[in-house]
């Protein structure tokens, strides 16, 4: 059975040639093929993963099994890589056809006969299991058939029927890093061998792999030329970036009356920021492909960016907070307006339910502002998507009506980056103008040294730590303030508790759950946007005037 989100994507698609390096396959379809070739028995790959089928050898290749591939599962559908496992899937049961991804597959009907297939060499950080389990088997409550691993107790080898057309098992590794599977095919005294490397996460690019058995090539040596000296970076504020782990759009109480800031960390261990000083890095696994039910978001099968409502280990999470409020203290809920987005595409925030329903709270696609309503003293995790690669600016007001009748708000520009097509270091926070440069000395008339810009206060430690978030992952456990207004929008974690945080969880609301050690199953509503099937019922919020 899987657990949670199917795994998130990384970034390209299809076959990517390096400039003298091997052919990547990152997504797509490719199968390997035992076939007859003038008589002898060779060990091919078919490549379909750029449209026009190409016959490679295995040692051509460099196969990318990205960070979308990764996913949560327990025993007994995987005995062999664990009985409770983080691990990297290639046809996974959960993510097949969700992600970008290569899906490879065996067939048997060009080599005369049976084939019989080994795994007769193995390098890799961990372990590698080829195996059949379907959502049949599943609900059967079948184990899986084996056909290949690299440990006890898997099979050394499968028979590959003379008349199998098509088979794609799940290939399964249990760490990131660089593998290489060397396989020998046998069948009517004819036998071949081949090794294909496999790429697994994103520690290593794939295009910097030798393919094959890892052996270079001996050839004259070169003598490097010497390239222009780099340009120096101009002087930019800089950004603290976030990629991974809990943070929360907060509004807070301040001398004015309202603060928007930025809260990274869980409950016990966390840190305050600015919206102008962080920059939200969206990383490749992210990638998904918008499913059926939800073309508010764009065509069905096109790509998007998703952080999704439950925590997803190495992707930002961001969620929505006023529990410095307390109820009392507001009349009505606090409102987060969506005034304007600059970027290569859309911006959307809704919520999913396990029964089906959609409820948009933000969508850039179809004209701004548009505002999220929220109730005071609670917190909530909803989907976000981003439709493109680039930098994202997303301008808020989050405004409130205080109990004294006073309307308080707080404008402020949050900066994100989609893909790694840029590096979120180099991005320029908040709305993106950069300070004049202060100049070198004062002039003769002036009373006072001109200087560079401040920049805003480093973040304010909770009051139990006395530095930033060690933990910003969000590994350790919070739990949510209960939310009865509008706007408190479920997650999928599905626990809510009382307080400001440290309550114990009740069965009320649908507010998340940030520690990632648990495991949470997802929605039913959020596996039909990441499976792209069911029904849904979509919502629309009412957009509220500038």
């Amino acid at each position: 059975m899987s657990i949670g989100a199917a795994g998130l994507v990384a970034g390209g698609s299809g076959t990517a040639r390096a400039a003298g390096g091997p052919v990547v396959i990152e997504d797509g379809e490719m199968d390997l093929v035992p076939r007859l070739v003038d008589g002898a028995l060779r060990l091919q790959l078919d490549d379909r993963s750029g449209g026009v089928p190409v016959v490679r050898e295995p040692s051509q290749v460099v196969v990318h099994a990205g960070p979308a591939t990764k996913e949560e599962v327990i025993s007994p559908a995987y005995p062999i890589v664990g009985e409770l496992v983080d691990a990297y899937f290639l046809n996974g049961y959960a993510n097949a056809g969700q992600i970008y991804a290569p899906e490879p597959g065996w067939r048997g009907d060009e080599a005369g006969g049976d084939t019989e297939v080994r795994l007769t060499g193995f390098e890799g950080l961990g372990l590698y299991a080829l195996y059949t389990y379907t959502p049949a088997m599943d609900s059967a409550d079948e184990p899986a058939v084996q056909h290949l691993g690299s440990d006890s107790p898997a099979p050394g080898s499968f028979t590959l029927p003379a008349d199998e057309e098509r088979l794609a098992p799940t290939w399964a590794f249990t760490r990131e890093g660089v593998y290489r599977l060397t396989f020998t095919v046998t069948g009517e005294g004819r036998t071949d061998t081949g090794t294909l490397a496999v790429v697994v996460g994103d520690d290593v690019d794939p295009a910097d792999v030798v393919p094959g058995d890892g052996q270079v090539p001996s050839g004259p040596p070169t003598t490097p030329t010497a390239g222009p000296a780099p340009t120096p970076a101009a002087t930019r504020p800089a950004a603290h970036v976030i990629g991974n782990g809990h943070l929360d759009l907060a509004a807070r109480p301040a001398d004015e009356g309202l603060s928007f800031q930025i809260k990274e960390g869980t409950s016990q261990v966390y840190a305050w920021y600015e919206p102008g000083d962080v920059v939200l890095h969206v990383k490749p696994a992210a990638k998904r492909k918008i499913g059926e039910g939800y073309e508010f978001l764009g065509e069905a099968g096109d790509a998007m960016w998703l952080l999704p409502m439950r925590q997803i280990d190495g992707l930002v999470w961001p969620g929505w907070s006023t529990e410095e409020f307390a109820a009392a203290d507001v009349r009505g809920d606090v409102s987060f307006r969506l005034d304007s987005v600059q970027g290569p595409g859309s911006v959307a925030v809704f919520s999913t339910g396990a029964t089906g329903g959609v409820d948009i709270g933000l969508d850039s696609r179809d004209g701004l502002p548009d505002e999220l309503r929220h109730s005071a003293h609670a917190h909530s995790h909803w989907n976000w998507t981003f439709t493109a690669e680039g930098v994202y600016r997303t301008r808020f007001t989050v405004s409130a009506t205080l109990s004294d009748g006073r309307t308080v708000s707080d404008t402020e520009t949050l900066a994100w980056v989609v893909g790694n097509g840029t590096d979120p270091s180099t991005v320029i926070p908040g709305d993106g103008d950069a300070p004049s440069p202060a100049p070198t000395a004062p002039s003769p008339s002036a009373t006072a040294t001109a200087s560079a810009p401040v920049p805003s206060a480093r973040p304010t430690p909770s009051a139990s730590e006395s530095g930033p978030p060690t933990r910003p992952d969000g590994a350790g456990e919070e739990v949510a303030s209960p939310a009865t207004g509008t706007g408190a929008g479920p997650s999928a974690g599905g626990d809510a508790g009382s307080g400001s945080g440290k309550g114990s969880p009740t069965a009320a609301g649908g507010l998340a759950s940030t520690g990632s050690g648990a495991m949470v199953i997802a929605g039913g509503a959020l596996v039909a946007l990441l499976a792209g099937s069911g029904a849904v019922a979509v919502t629309r919020r009412r957009r509220t005037a500038g």
